[in-house]
């Protein structure tokens, strides 16, 4: 779901790096941008210079434009340097795609929370509750028939083409662990909603913040209910994680990973709480009937949706239901086709 922009948040750097060009963006904290092919379109990763090595944080989208494009970061900005450490915050291919492929290109450790690791052989398997037709079940319990259904059916998952390998071992990244980068201290801070355990970097002497996809400055983060956690209450877990960022300090840098660095980390998860109180409020009023998640699609969502992004609305629609059914606005009840409806307590 889109929520505009806060004219009070301040943008360092006004425009992106190019494509294979990279900005310093605070002292050694390099950002570079990569290529995605969804509505959006790209990812922001981070090069962090760690003595007389590197480390980067996130990897891009497994394919080959991505690969040609950190070939010329190799060449021009690595420069020759040795990379200590490959951190991916999350699982999701635009973070975690490329993930071998830098391993082998560098011989570098493999960071990443044990939750997302697990989970991304998960996806690449189709195993844990994650293949495709356990998702299609899930959805249509949800109320998505017709046609919509159909077109999901044939999108199949794609996760393996995007992750084409994955490293068989790691190194843990845990709440509160503090990583010496470039002999300054990084703190580990967790945020659940997104994905099972996303991992954000926090270093306090710089007031910087690598918050990947849990404070993005111009839209909010997808929060779906997954197949393989059809009761969870990912929404509850969002906000509660985003209102523990907004207790950094105001004058954070905050380096998304969509989106520009800004300041006004406060300000934003404000802007953020106050989008999903909106949509909530609105998706209760319009269960005065029952509904399904697949009807109440075009309340959360106001404009046309490919394929692609149905997959993520769906899994946001039945994330704001869940909410307020746990908190006792919604009542739930199954019809005799089977498929869940929800109305007003």
């Amino acid at each position: 779901m889109n929520a505009a922009l806060p004219a009070t948040l301040e943008y360092p750097v006004p425009a992106p790096p190019a494509p294979g060009e990279v900005i310093e963006i605070a002292p050694r904290i390099h950002w570079l941008r990569m290529p995605l092919p969804f509505a959006l379109d790209h990812i922001n990763l981070w090069l962090l210079e760690d003595g007389d090595a590197w480390t980067l944080v996130d990897c891009g989208i497994g394919d080959d434009a991505t690969r040609t494009l950190w070939e010329r970061i190799f060449a021009v900005r690595i420069a020759g340097r040795p990379v200590a450490r490959v951190i991916v915050t999350h699982h999701h291919p635009d973070h975690a795609g490329l993930a071998s492929w830098l391993i082998e290109r560098t011989g570098a450790e493999f960071w990443m929370p044990q939750a997302e690791y697990l989970a991304a052989h998960a996806m690449r398997d189709g195993r844990a509750g994650y293949d495709f037709d356990n998702v299609i079940s899930l959805f249509a319990r949800n109320g998505l028939a017709g046609e919509q259904l159909a077109l999901l059916q044939q999108r199949r998952s794609n996760y393996r083409s995007r992750v084409p390998e994955f490293p068989s071992a790691y190194r843990r990244l845990m709440e509160g662990q503090t990583h010496r980068i470039g002999g300054r201290g990084w703190r580990v801070i967790m945020g659940y909603g997104h994905a099972p355990e996303h991992a954000a970097l926090y270093c306090e002497e710089m007031g910087v913040l690598i918050s990947g996809d849990m404070v993005l400055p111009k839209i909010s983060t997808n929060v779906s209910v997954w197949a393989n956690e059809p009761e969870g209450n990912p929404l509850r877990l969002f906000l509660d994680s985003i209102a523990h960022h907004a207790e950094l300090p105001a004058t954070t840098l905050t380096l998304p990973s969509h989106g520009l660095p800004f300041r006004g980390l406060r300000e934003r998860v404000a802007q953020l709480e106050e989008h999903h109180r909106l949509r909530l409020g609105e998706l209760h009023e319009v269960c005065e009937a029952p509904k399904t998640a697949a009807e109440v699609l075009s309340t959360l969502f106001r404009r046309s949706l490919d394929t692609h992004q149905l997959f993520f609305a769906m899994g946001e629609a039945m994330a704001h239901l869940h909410l307020l059914y746990y908190e006792g606005r919604l009542r739930r009840s199954v019809a005799a086709d089977g498929v869940l409806r929800y109305v007003q307590s």
